[in-house]
């Protein structure tokens, strides 16, 4: 019996974007906020503000908790591929190798799921139009960042390394996160947050000390809130739904528009330059995502097909 592969349908595209948008603006709320706040402490702060407002939601409207040890378990498994590890080496990476390859190598994540889920499961194996929609959308991002920060490697294998290393983390965690299907979307991040936030405190505790911190500023107070709120308690929210909905491959493509989201905002909100090397990477990346979905690709091949049948 064979199993149809999960698809982006239009409530599915709706997720996938409105995620890309919170996770493009957490590089805002991170830019401001981290002017003023550890690394360790605004990453503790994150997921734990998040868990906190996710944990209230839960308990007001009813929703059950998982009982088994097996289930909470996992979520401790998930926390640690899809935040503490990632997060951890990202830090390290950019530092040596800059913002902008760090970007052009995280945008290979939806490749290492794409191979990982081929290996891992019945219903997402690799297809030419789902490669090929990658690799447009992987030279899309490099298109937007510019190849000059390409020589930021040049030298530093390691933080290379492990960047990809982060990579993959995420690409493994979209499969894992296929085991949490059936249970609520909002459950499922309350628990993956809650066990970040445990596994998080003592590491911030331990090497931010932040109980010797200058207090914040108002924006910076705002931004870690904003950071917490939106791009981590609501954007898990719908990253279980979008998994549970389109799959693991289809749910880490939004890495793909991260770029194309931060842009677009800094465009509209910091008044940054709109460059043509952004817009020729943005017309990539859309060109990917169409080869992915292919349904643009399906209407164009029908006339032709039903042209040669007279």
């Amino acid at each position: 019996m064979t199993t149809s592969a999960p698809k982006l349908d239009g409530t599915g595209w709706t997720l996938l974007l409105a995620l890309a948008i919170l996770w493009s603006a957490s590089f805002i709320f991170i830019k401001v906020a981290g002017e003023e706040v550890p690394v360790f402490t605004l990453v503790l702060i994150r997921v734990g503000l998040a868990a906190l407002v996710l944990h209230a939601f839960v308990l007001a409207s009813g929703r059950a908790y998982p009982r088994r040890s097996e289930v909470l378990l996992r979520y401790g498994v998930m926390g640690l591929l899809n935040n503490v590890i990632p997060f951890a080496l990202i830090f390290y990476a950019t530092a040596s190798i800059g913002a902008g390859a760090a970007s052009i190598l995280n945008a290979t994540s939806p490749i290492f799921a794409l191979l990982v889920a081929h290996v891992a499961t019945t219903d997402e194996k690799v297809t030419p139009a789902k490669l090929a929609g990658i690799l447009l959308g992987v030279a899309g991002v490099a298109a937007m960042i510019g190849p000059e920060t390409l020589s930021g490697l040049t030298g530093h294998l390691l933080p290379a390394g492990a960047m990809l290393l982060a990579s993959f983390f995420y690409g493994v965690s979209a499969v894992f996160g296929r085991s949490f299907r059936g249970i609520d979307a909002t459950v499922s991040a309350t628990c993956q947050l809650t066990a970040s936030t445990l596994i998080l405190l003592p590491i911030a505790l331990i090497v931010d000390r932040p109980w010797l911190l200058a207090t914040p500023s108002a924006i910076a107070i705002g931004s870690a809130i904003g950071l917490a709120i939106l791009s981590t308690s609501v954007a898990y929210v719908l990253y279980y739904a979008l998994i549970q909905r389109s799959g693991a491959t289809n749910t880490i493509l939004v890495t793909l528009l991260i770029p194309v989201g931060g842009v677009l905002l800094s465009w509209a909100l910091l008044n940054e330059a709109f460059t043509p090397a952004e817009a020729a990477g943005v017309i990539l990346i859309g060109s990917g995502l169409l080869v992915i979905d292919g349904r643009v690709l399906a209407r164009l091949r029908r006339p032709a097909v039903a042209g040669s049948s007279g």
